[in-house]
């Protein structure tokens, strides 16, 4: 159609282009496309042709200004594409003979071109077009590698780039919580760059990728069936699809070809929405991004406009209706004549079915956006000077300018790349009652939304045509609380197994990276999802060991003041008299106090409780030892008295006794207050020993302090030990060195016992270990030297005599 101005529109309207020659490797000399014509491409084509007949119509926008029009049929290929970009450039013969063509007028006057379909093509030609300035608006051509304006600098598009698409399908793929995909692209610029900006994006989430295979339609159908093979092996549940629709079918039917698992479809704009896909079941739940779905008042109608008369005029339009009626308009051989009785209204095609304007509002749009940008050019406020003189960057200036709204509501504007603003519906093929495929919007991705509030489901989702239940496709299970992922070794990320977290270790969370250590007052529960408080062990008054020690520290305590009593009512007698009763008593005394400090060590630790028990207990035990140091002394000096000119009984007499007991206590308080001034006992957590409890236990503060306390009590002991050995031989009767001698005995059989014990013992064991040596050499103190006199006093009165004590002197002196 001629006019003012041409605008160029280019159209995949058909699937190949060939030649006599076959080949693809330089132009032929007469290149013709071929194949099955797209319908759905021959609706664009037209709906340009139907916009540039509603701008003419329109008063004011270029009012008394007629926009004419050349459209080609590009056949997909590149080839095709640069020729026709060359002949509108240089008004060249046209590309073949059957479609409108550039002729040197019409060439000269292009104004701008709407196209093409796809981005191979579409690449191809704005670097043939950009140089001379010659705007080119895609309402199809999404490749990403477009908005260099560097490269392309004449470019523009009313589809949005591919870059938002991908961030769109990963955003998408992070909400339904898919790690493990599956991905195939067209081998095309279409569909590298386009799954290479997703796989980009994918990695940044953390999402893997278990394949990534190309394919495009030309190539040998053994990389297609290798292809299929590959979906079929695979473990990925999800598969993105980045596919022309022309190799996104053949991919299908060749999976149609042997059973496939149920694979979760994922699908960029390119096919998701193409009518062909409805019938392949296999695409039931297929989820993706499309441009939206829009009405253009009176495009319906415009199509169906078209009788046989009209159609023999245009080649591809008699091609059409030969193609749909399987008729001839031109009287072919062999073929049924057309009789005028086919009806356009009564078909179902892709060209006829406008429920799903997409793609065709992307033409309408860049169709109007070319028109305004003319506008701004030749018109002013009154009237259009069709005189004017332009060059094509005067549009391509004026395009970056334009903002308008069409008469359907849709807002045109582009930005400093040529890209318009990024809104697709999210779309859902699911069974329709009659058990078809439909197209259904479930949500949408709309890049002028708030950050973070892009992606919205609004829709129920159904998987595979009528599933409920998200699909999963994971490469490993999510790992549980109390376990971490650990990389399996040579794949990636998302392929892990799951490690039980150490000891001591916690995660509360699933997929946890690592282990956090619980405090160290904290332990892991069973499951090593959450930290509780250790428990705190102490030897408490209500353990079982504990009241077994009370009892029997009780008991010494009773025994002692028994003791005290029977020797007290018989203080007169000869056996109390004869053994010293001053220092009987301050013994049994020491050892009531022996028996009750024991009960020091039980109960819970605290500063005082720490500090008391072991400073009792090493006084009382140097006042116990202390006296039956002095005893086992006065026994020596008895008997030595008695030899003929002795008079040293006076230098060790009752006030000797007395002070030699106090000196020695003293000395061991003195190193006790010592130990409590420098570095004293304190109540500490002990988390070393055991891991899983924390043992409360008194510190002993100055070890140094500790040992000199144990090893004076030793001295005194030893010396002690030593002394009534030597006296162990002095007359029975009066005799009760041999006595000390054994309670000695049993005084360093516990304590030495007790020292590997005390330090191997754990826990409140410890605390045990040392009240039982207490209350041992307690006890064996009061039974070996007590034990025999109390026998005498109560059940052999009759032994309890000064004659009976002194008769058998000689002979046992013998």
């Amino acid at each position: 159609m001629n006019g003012d101005f041409i605008i160029g529109g280019i159209f995949a309207i058909h699937y190949y282009a060939n030649s006599g020659e076959n080949t693809y490797t330089r132009l032929p000399p007469q290149l013709q496309c071929s194949g099955s014509m797209d319908f759905r491409q021959l609706r664009l084509a037209r709906a340009m042709e139907f916009t540039i007949h509603d701008i003419n119509k329109r008063t004011d926008l270029l009012p008394a200004i007629t926009l004419g029009y050349q459209i080609y049929d590009s056949c997909s290929d590149v080839q095709m594409a640069i020729k026709i970009a060359l002949q509108c450039e240089n008004s060249l013969d046209p590309i073949f003979n059957n479609t409108s063509s550039c002729s040197k007028s019409a060439a000269a006057t292009v104004s701008a071109v709407v196209g093409d379909s796809t981005s191979s093509t579409s690449l191809s030609m704005a670097r043939m077009l950009g140089p001379f300035g010659i705007p080119q608006v895609s309402h199809s051509a999404a490749c990403a590698c477009l908005s260099d304006k560097n490269q392309f600098p004449a470019f523009f598009r009313t589809v949005p780039s591919d870059q938002h698409q991908a961030a769109a399908l990963v955003k998408m793929v992070k909400y339904f919580s898919w790690t493990w995909i599956g991905a195939v692209r067209s081998d095309t610029d279409y569909g590298n760059y386009g799954m290479a900006a997703f796989l980009k994006a994918a990695q940044e989430e953390g999402i893997c990728v278990e394949y990534s295979k190309a394919y495009y339609r030309t190539q040998p159908r053994s990389k297609l069936e290798r292809l299929a093979n590959v979906i079929r092996r695979s473990t990925a549940r999800v598969i993105v699809a980045f596919v022309h629709a022309g190799d996104m079918k053949l991919i299908f039917e060749e999976l149609a070809r042997q059973p496939l698992p149920l694979i979760q479809w994922l699908g960029s704009e390119a096919w998701l929405t193409h009518p062909d896909f409805l019938r392949f079941n296999i695409c039931a739940g297929t989820l993706g991004f499309g441009v939206p779905r829009s009405v253009i008042p009176g495009f319906r109608e415009f199509l169906l406009d078209v009788s046989p008369e009209q159609a023999s005029k245009s080649p591809i339009l008699t091609e059409f209706w030969e193609s749909s009626f399987s008729c001839s308009l031109k009287g072919w051989t062999g073929v049924r004549e057309c009789d005028g009785s086919e009806d356009i209204r009564v078909l179902q095609n892709p060209y006829t079915d406008t429920s799903q304007l997409r793609i065709t509002n992307l033409v309408y749009k860049a169709t109007y956006a070319i028109a305004h940008a003319i506008h701004r050019i030749i018109c002013n406020e009154r009237q259009c000077d069709k005189t004017v003189k332009f060059t094509p960057w005067q549009i391509h200036n004026q395009l970056k300018r334009v903002n308008f709204t069409t008469e359907n509501g849709y807002q045109v504007i582009f930005d400093s790349n040529g890209d318009p603003e990024a809104v697709y519906e999210l779309i859902n093929m699911q069974f329709k009652k009659d058990g078809t495929l439909d197209f259904v919007p479930v949500g949408y991705y709309d890049t002028s939304k708030p950050k973070g509030q892009e992606f919205k489901v609004t829709g129920a989702v159904r998987w595979f045509g009528r599933q409920t239940e998200v699909p999963v496709s994971v490469c490993s299970e999510s790992c549980p609380s109390g376990t971490r992922k650990a990389v399996q070794k040579g794949k990636p990320v998302c392929c892990f197994d799951c490690i039980p977290c150490a000891e001591g270790e916690i995660s509360n969370k699933t997929d946890s990276l690592d282990c956090v250590r619980c405090p160290p007052e904290f332990w892991p529960n069973t499951k090593q999802d959450s930290c509780f408080p250790k428990p705190v062990e102490f030897l408490s008054w209500d353990d079982t060991l504990a009241i077994i020690l009370t009892v029997l520290s009780i008991t010494g305590a009773f025994m002692a003041v028994c003791v005290t009593a029977v020797f007290y009512n018989n203080r007169a007698s000869p056996i109390v008299r004869a053994n010293n009763s001053e220092l009987s008593f301050l013994l049994l005394f020491s050892l009531t106090l022996c028996f009750l400090c024991s009960l020091t060590f039980i109960g819970r630790p605290s500063e005082w409780s720490c500090m008391l028990r072991h400073t009792a207990f090493g006084i009382t035990f140097v006042l116990c030892i202390s006296c039956v140091l002095g005893k086992t002394i006065v026994v020596l000096m008895a008997f030595r008295a008695t030899l003929p000119g002795s008079n040293i009984m006076k230098w060790f007499g009752p006030p000797q006794q007395r002070l030699s007991v106090l000196s020695f206590t003293l000395i061991q308080v003195l190193i006790c207050v010592l130990w409590l001034k420098i570095f004293p006992p304190f109540p500490y957590k002990n988390l070393k020993h055991y891991k899983e409890k924390i043992i409360l236990e008194c510190g002993l503060g100055s070890t140094v302090g500790f040992w000199a306390v144990l090893g004076y009590i030793g001295f005194l002991a030893g010396l002690c030990f030593i002394l009534a050995f030597l006296a162990r031989r002095l007359p029975d009767n009066f005799n009760e060195a041999k006595f000390i001698t054994f309670s000695m005995l049993i005084f360093w059989a516990v304590w030495i016992t007790f020292i590997p014990v005390y330090v191997s013992s754990p826990g409140k064991f410890t605390v045990a270990v040392e009240i039982f040596a207490i209350l041992a050499s307690s006890f064996g103190l009061i039974i070996c030297i007590f034990a025999p006199k109390c026998f005498i006093i109560v059940f052999r009165p009759e032994q309890n005599t000064k004659k009976h004590l002194m008769g058998k002197v000689p002979s046992k002196a013998l």
